[in-house]
């Protein structure tokens, strides 16, 4: 599949950059314009009615979801680019929506083009992404990508995560269950802070949710739905020093 895109950033330098590497990297797509701005770039997506528009967060006139707002309701994929720190990183991790960091390295170009083609974004996706973005800890959420679906759950209804492979699935506290097209490996890094522990190589739990850890048998946690998680024997003495705190 072919796609017609436009590049927006008010950085010449960064605009020209990519390009070169959309050409010698993804031979798919065609690079139709560019604009250095929200209200330039509104005005090209509006000519051209690209396919994909690769986008800057902070422009000199405003932000990528400025741009964004402006549209409204156009259908338009769209891949991010940052020069932001580590806090921005995660906040995309959290809203499931493809970027990429500059320097752009042209691996993370081609993979963020093909699962582009699986899942573009949603309109969920992006507010989520603009409140993590604003540092909004009122209502922490994230989007979850299923293979028919993208879920915004709040992270407290989470209560245990289990590795299938590259899939991870998600037990909820409704009773509820998603397998979700990500590693274990990534939610683990997002949500250790705020309150989860890897107990297992395949297993990651909501600490709130422990009912309790029994001992014998090797160790194993009692959730408060009353499932049990293996616990390995690397993890026993972090695991009873969480709940004791």
């Amino acid at each position: 599949m072919s796609y017609r895109a436009l590049i927006i950033d008010d950085i010449t330098e960064a605009r020209k950059n990519l390009r070169r590497d959309i050409n010698d990297w993804c031979t798919e797509i065609e690079i139709i314009g560019e604009a250095d701005g929200v209200l330039s770039g509104a005005k090209e997506i509006r000519k051209h009615k690209p396919d994909l528009v690769f986008l800057d967060i902070q422009m000199q006139d405003g932000t990528g979801f400025d741009l964004l707002d402006i549209l409204g309701e156009l259908a338009l994929k769209v891949i991010f680019t940052t020069a932001s720190d580590a806090f921005a990183v995660k906040a995309f991790r959290y809203a499931a929506v493809d970027y990429l960091l500059k320097p752009i390295d042209p691996d993370e170009l081609k993979a963020a083009v093909n699962k582009l083609k699986e899942r573009p974004p949603s309109s969920e996706n992006l507010l989520l992404l603009k409140e993590q973005l604003k540092g909004n800890k009122t209502q922490q959420r994230i989007a979850l990508h299923t293979t028919d679906k993208i879920h915004v759950i709040a992270i407290k209804d989470i209560q245990r995560c289990e590795s299938d492979g590259n899939y991870t699935h998600f037990y909820l506290k409704d009773k509820s269950k998603l397998l979700v097209t990500r590693t274990l490996k990534e939610f683990d890094e997002l949500l250790s802070p705020l309150g989860f522990l890897r107990v297992h190589q395949s297993h990651l739990v909501n600490l709130s949710e422990v009912k309790e850890f029994i001992k014998r048998d090797g160790g194993y946690l009692v959730m408060k739905d009353g499932n049990a998680v293996e616990v390995s024997t690397r993890k026993r003495q972090e695991v009873i020093e969480k709940l004791a705190d």
